[in-house]
């Protein structure tokens, strides 16, 4: 996971305070986030920290998957999680802990309402680009049939710093995430099949994020 974060997709301008732990809570953060990323199913990709508590003992991090479910990790600042659980529907509808951190709310690649378009390039050509606009919470998806062997050049060019992309290779797992690596992809792909695109916009609700993808294939 990000925080689409060490995972997928956390925002760069969480702002990180001068207190007492603050870096042990950043390391706990991150290690529950790929934890859950590994272990937690297809839902559990994207999502949201819903809050985080700092001990000597551990930090106990709250978050919430794509697909709603809250989860509960110890994480410690040595990198390492200690416990990685769902909880009950309790929690999951409002019980649970006060947001005590900064790193709270902090998205996680993800969005609510997604939009899938198929990619063709027109004859002759080897490249195409898409404009969008999207709404908090939107996403677009674009599919692009590559072989294995062939080069991806992927470039996202928006004023928005909340606009961010992730590629999926056909099995389902994560070639590239923006929120990582920046806005310029290139890479030799290793699968054949419909690889995805997916822009998603983090920012306020009530905002949009424009941007337009230039997609080529070598």
């Amino acid at each position: 996971m990000k925080t689409r974060t060490s995972a997928a997709a956390l925002v760069a301008s969480c702002l990180m305070m001068s207190t007492p732990g603050n870096a042990a809570v950043q390391e706990a953060v991150d290690a529950c986030i790929d934890r859950l990323r590994a272990e937690g199913g297809p839902n559990a990709k994207a999502g949201t920290v819903l809050s985080s508590e700092f001990s000597e003992a551990g930090t106990l991090v709250m978050l919430k998957d794509r697909g709603g479910k809250v989860w509960r990790c110890i994480g410690y600042s040595d990198g390492t999680v200690g416990e990685l659980s769902p909880v009950d529907a309790g929690v999951e509808n409002g019980d649970r802990p006060q947001e005590t951190d900064t790193s709270a709310g902090r998205p996680v690649a993800g969005p609510s309402t997604e939009v899938t378009e198929r990619l063709n390039f027109a004859p002759g050509t080897s490249g195409a680009i898409a404009e969008f606009s999207l709404k908090s919470g939107e996403a677009m998806n674009y599919l692009l049939n590559a072989r294995d062997g062939q080069f991806l050049n992927v470039r996202l060019d928006t004023e928005s710093p909340f606009l961010f992309y992730m590629i999926y290779v056909p099995d389902g797992g994560i070639l590239y995430e923006s929120s990582q690596a920046g806005n310029d992809y290139r890479g030799q792909l290793y699968e054949t099949g419909d690889h995805r695109i997916e822009v998603f916009y983090d920012g306020e609700p009530g905002t949009n994020g424009k941007g337009q993808l230039t997609i080529t294939i070598e």
